[in-house]
Order: structure tokens, then C-alpha cells, then sequence
């Protein structure tokens, strides 16, 4: 039960993130699935894509797929909490300067970078 909430939250934050400063949920998505849940680097990415470009990275997915790489119980919930997120946080977006957006963006890049290059889980 705790992953699934882990798992929307990751989504919400994402979608909100997406919505207000227009970057890729991935960039949230994959460090958050290897941070807090310790999943792989493989499998973060294979759920990501098959959690959002599905329709566009349908090859992507596919080799991802055959190497056991994709869950599509934990890209189900992620895309369910980004729906939410994206609504929110582009709406929340739309409210702020365009400078401050694009010092939360440069921000937030900067703190995910220095996490994954200190991070010691596996």
C-alpha cells in the first residue's frame, strides 16, 4: 500500500511539475522511482516511458518490454497522478512571473543533479 502512494504522489508531483514549468515527467519520475522506491535505473525508465510516451515511444517501450523492464502496474498509477498534477501545476503556473518559473526550473534541475550524483542506493 505504501508504494501505490508512493507511486501517485511521484505521478502528481510529475504532472504538477510538467504542468508548471513544462519539463518532462521523466526528469521527475526516474530519479523519484530510484531515490525513494530503489528501483532500478532500467525500470525506472522503462515504467516512465511506458508511463508517458506510450503512444509516441511505442519502440522505446517495446525494447524495454522484452528485457523485463516495464511494469505497467506502476506506470498505470504514476500516469493517473500526473493527469492530476499536470492540471494543477499548469494552472498554478500560469499564475506565476515567468522569471520565477524559470528559477524554480533551474532549482529544481540543479537539486535533482546533485542527488543523483550522491546517491549510493543500487
Amino acid at each position: 500500500m505504501e508504494t501505490i502512494v508512493y507511486l501517485i504522489l511521484i505521478g502528481i508531483a510529475a504532472g504538477f511539475l510538467g504542468g508548471m514549468v513544462g519539463i518532462g515527467g521523466g526528469v521527475i519520475i526516474v530519479p523519484a522511482l530510484v531515490l525513494l522506491l530503489g528501483i532500478t535505473q532500467h525500470n525506472a525508465q522503462g515504467i516512465s516511458l511506458t508511463m508517458m510516451l506510450f503512444p509516441v515511444g511505442i519502440l522505446g517501450v517495446i525494447n524495454y518490454y522484452k528485457k523485463g523492464y516495464v511494469d505497467f502496474r506502476y506506470a498505470g498509477l504514476i500516469a493517473a497522478g500526473f493527469l492530476i498534477g499536470s492540471y494543477v501545476g499548469s494552472k498554478f503556473s500560469l499564475s506565476l512571473p515567468q522569471e520565477t518559473i524559470k528559477k524554480v526550473f533551474a532549482v529544481l534541475m540543479i537539486i535533482l543533479a546533485i542527488r543523483m550524483l550522491l546517491s549510493e542506493k543500487k
